[in-house]
């Protein structure tokens, strides 16, 4: 275990904003976590938890209080078969795309299209991460936590997780501390059924066709490269937390009032937003189209040092001297001019840290 004072944040997380933690331990086993996360909890002192960094804005004060870095590694395969699928248990520290690259490599069929997601596989249930058709809530089978409260581990199924939109249990409380997840994938050569309609057009196929798994690793990377969400460190547009607002979801009713109010105020009898069904029975738009057309396009607040990427407008990226004030007040912008334009009100994705948007 590796501990470190005054230790800047900005170096841990991919927005790379932050100031420094009172203090950082570097935990590398389970044992390690809960020994910190019980210390931190006993002596009713402030705790933050961190994985890949990928989710999170920190003030530029920095934390007050113990940063628990999650270092844990491993990929252990329980079982392996054409009947059950492929079991994998991965440590909660183990790095996203290092885990979908070995199910893509082992033939374990369910994650391909999260390929390219920057972060900890453990934050991955938290947020319910999901991109191009997949949410990894359709793979997980179980999650195994650190329970504060009871001060116990706890091995919770995926029902228990609550997983909605980009949301989980584990995101509305801070209660728990993800240790490891498990994944229950199909043994198969072939991806499942290409959700997204970029996607499959890239492909060179029909949406709902199957194409071998590494051919649909490798779409979803192209994909997310021209989107500037691979991270490079030599790419600004990468310098951020990927998409900053979750997609509206609202009644149909409400939806068409949005509709409306986008003829009203962009006049224009044709334009309507996108609209997609959504699994809970709303309507889910899109933030980037929303964003892009009350007026802030590709690139809004160049040369910097916070400005929406050049190549999508729904990322708030760090130009390299940004602070994370400059990247509230962008975001901020941004929600405020969406919400005066069209109503709508849209939710950040990214947690903030020691402030807020």
């Amino acid at each position: 275990m590796q501990e470190t004072h005054d230790a800047p944040l900005a170096e841990h997380t991919t927005m790379r904003v932050g100031g420094p933690a009172d203090r950082l331990v570097v935990a590398e086993t389970i044992d390690e976590i809960v020994d910190t996360v019980r210390e931190v909890d006993d002596a009713d002192e402030p705790l933050l938890v961190l994985g890949g960094g990928s989710n999170l804005v920190v003030a530029d004060s920095g934390f007050a209080g113990t940063v628990v870095k999650i270092a844990t590694s491993g990929i252990e395969v329980e079982s392996d078969d054409m009947c059950g699928g492929a079991m994998i248990r991965v440590a909660a520290g183990e790095v996203w795309d290092d885990v979908v690259s070995r199910a893509v490599a082992e033939g374990w069929s369910g994650i391909e299209a999260l390929s390219g997601i920057p972060g900890s596989s453990g934050a991955t249930p938290v947020q319910n991460v999901g991109a191009y058709g997949q949410e990894v809530s359709q793979t997980i089978a179980r999650v195994r936590v650190w329970d504060r409260g009871t001060q116990e581990v706890r091995t919770m199924t995926a029902d228990q997780c609550r997983f909605t939109y980009r949301h989980s249990l584990f995101k509305a409380s801070s209660n728990y501390v993800v240790l490891d997840v498990t994944f229950q994938l199909r043994v198969a050569d072939l991806s499942q059924p290409i959700a997204y309609a970029d996607l499959a057009k890239g492909l060179g196929v029909e949406v709902g066709a199957r194409v071998p798994l590494a051919e649909a690793r490798d779409g979803v990377l192209e994909q997310r490269r021209r989107r500037g969400m691979v991270l490079d460190a030599a790419d600004h547009d990468t310098w951020s937390c990927g998409s900053f607002f979750t997609n509206p979801i609202m009644s149909a009713e409400r939806f068409d009032q949005l509709a409306d109010r986008v003829r009203a105020e962009l006049g224009d009898d044709g334009l309507t937003p996108p609209r997609f069904a959504d699994a809970s029975g709303g309507v889910k738009t899109s933030a980037a189209w929303l964003i892009d057309k009350a007026g802030f396009g590709k690139g809004f607040g160049m040369p910097g040092p916070a400005a929406l990427s050049t190549k999508h407008t729904l990322a708030v990226t760090n130009r390299g001297s940004a602070t994370a004030a400059d990247v509230a007040a962008l975001a901020r912008q941004v929600r405020d001019g969406v919400h005066d334009r069209f109503g709508v009100t849209l939710v950040n994705e990214p947690v903030f840290v020691g402030h807020e948007l």
